[in-house]
């Protein structure tokens, strides 16, 4: 990761991917320890709330990763650079509210509400996988053109990817992309994986921009996840322990099938990956002289021993 230099006087961006999927939200309603989409929402806001709070100059912007396509939460792009001096016409005023903890509450729980309307579309459609690939691509260009408007280099963005759908083989690539750029761009990375099974990708998203990974293990106690693991800014976490990755889940999917896969065939010239030998390459077009020929070893016991690398073809 691209090494930057950070001061306790930073402006902290914090771009927060919300994966809103309906359908996996709904098996998480009625998991063992269930959390609904609604009460998952409420420890989201109070943790955003809490962002803004330890530093007047803190920002957030909150991103939809829904079935088939992303959106903006907040800030809306027509009100963004003005957001203080939006009214909030649509709700009634808390007295006992600080007005911008409002703002943000409201515009995030409008476009939430926006989103899920569109439930029946997504079937007929049968959009039943998140686009976390497109959110990622949205923070990173939000983020770019903030960086390029600070003359400073004050503001220290990162990325938190609030996770609950399964791996999605068919944005692998597109997925490297994103977090080569955001390694390249020095942006950290964090995953909250609430539900079911550790997912692959967004774990080496974490592990190669050096982010946060932590699988919560009770859904219940999201807020407090939230709120110790991934709430200290870029510059305090120089001085903190926060929890790291024993073991990385580095498999990759293949170009052919779109499969994850633990051994593969490499191309020598692109680096495609296939899961099984072919005489030219699907991607760069390459011809290979000669077929790789996997002889078995043995062990001492005579049983047979499985490859111990990937083979790769050359070119």
């Amino acid at each position: 990761m691209k090494d930057i230099a950070t001061s306790e006087d930073d402006s902290n961006l914090l771009v927060l991917i919300i994966d809103t999927n309906p359908f996996v939200w709904d098996q998480i309603a009625k998991a063992d320890t269930p959390l609904s989409l609604d009460d998952a929402l409420r420890q989201v806001l109070i943790f955003v709330n809490a962002h803004l709070a330890l530093k007047y100059n803190n920002k957030v912007v909150v991103i939809a990763s829904h079935g088939g396509h992303s959106k903006f939460l907040y800030p809306l792009p027509h009100q963004e650079g003005q957001l203080l001096h939006v009214s909030t016409s649509n709700s009634k005023r808390n007295a006992n509210m600080y007005p911008h903890f409002q703002l943000v509450t409201d515009q995030i729980v409008e476009g939430l509400q926006d989103l899920l309307s569109d439930t029946d579309i997504l079937k007929k459609e049968n959009f039943t996988s998140s686009m976390t690939t497109g959110a990622f691509s949205m923070a990173l260009c939000y983020i770019n053109r903030i960086i390029k408007m600070d003359d400073l280099g004050h503001i220290k963005p990162r990325i938190l990817i609030l996770s609950v759908s399964p791996d999605a083989p068919q944005q692998y690539i597109p997925l490297m992309n994103c977090i080569f750029s955001a390694q390249k761009m020095g942006i950290p990375v964090d995953v909250c994986r609430v539900f079911e099974e550790e997912t692959a990708f967004l774990q080496q998203a974490a592990n190669i921009t050096g982010g946060v990974y932590i699988n919560v293990d009770n859904s219940q106690a999201l807020l407090q996840y939230l709120m110790f693991a991934f709430l200290p800014e870029r510059y305090a976490r120089n001085f903190l322990n926060l929890p790291s990755q024993d073991l990385v889940d580095f498999r990759a999917a293949c170009f052919c099938h779109k499969n994850i896969i633990d051994t593969g065939f490499v191309c020598s010239v692109c680096l495609s990956i296939f899961c099984s030998w072919t005489p030219v390459c699907s991607t760069c077009k390459t011809k290979f002289a000669f077929r790789p020929k996997l002889t078995g070893r043995t062990s001492a016991k005579g049983t047979p021993i499985p490859p111990a690398s990937t083979p790769s073809t050359p070119s």
